[in-house]
């Protein structure tokens, strides 16, 4: 496991990579916002775990920035790169506080959570745009391969037309060497 990385800067939210990402790996930005992860959450005190997406191997999706989970994991993902897995350890105030999560998360717990980027994509919405870029793309496709198809139909016609100017000419010489032939006696005798 590598060293702790202390994100927050006070100590609030840790993060320990446990395996790395490929050096190629893709990583959260604004054009790929939405996060798959799966995770396993884990109480510091007593080692319980409180929630998991290993049990059912179903993924966790969220938009990171959107204040749909908890800070700690807003300020880790956005280090992380697809395939990487990290263990996050998250104080109170980056997680759920004072309050806590009740039934299973009581007040002031720091969580552990080992987390694994599996996937990032693009908001639904921010898509419309690069459908239409998407669309001219393919006209441009398209439009290369008509070009291409008719090049080669002309290659084609042009090696067709070659062929019969070749074949008109080994005629013409069989048919003159058939001419020369005749009337000469070129008959060899035993």
């Amino acid at each position: 496991m590598g060293d702790e990385i202390d994100l927050s800067g006070d100590g609030g939210v840790l993060k320990q990579i446990v395996r790395r990402a490929k050096p190629d790996a893709i990583a959260p930005s604004d054009d790929f916002p939405v996060v798959d992860v799966h995770y396993e959450g884990i109480l510091a005190e007593d080692g319980k775990v409180f929630d998991t997406t290993r049990e059912d191997n179903l993924v966790f999706s969220f938009e990171l920035g959107s204040g749909s989970v908890i800070r700690s994991w807003d300020i880790a993902l956005k280090t992380m790169k697809v395939g990487e897995v990290a263990k996050l350890t998250c104080k109170p105030e980056y997680a759920y506080g004072s309050g806590g999560s009740p039934p299973d998360i009581p007040p002031d717990a720091t969580l552990i959570f080992e987390v694994e980027l599996v996937a990032c994509r693009p908001r639904k919405g921010a898509s419309v745009g690069s459908v239409s870029e998407d669309r001219a793309r393919l006209e441009d496709l398209k439009k290369q391969r008509e070009i291409a198809a008719a090049a080669k139909g002309d290659d084609k016609k042009k090696r067709e037309e070659a062929k019969a100017a070749a074949a008109a000419r080994i005629q013409a010489k069989l048919d003159a060497k058939k001419g020369q032939g005749k009337g000469k006696g070129k008959g060899k005798s035993k």
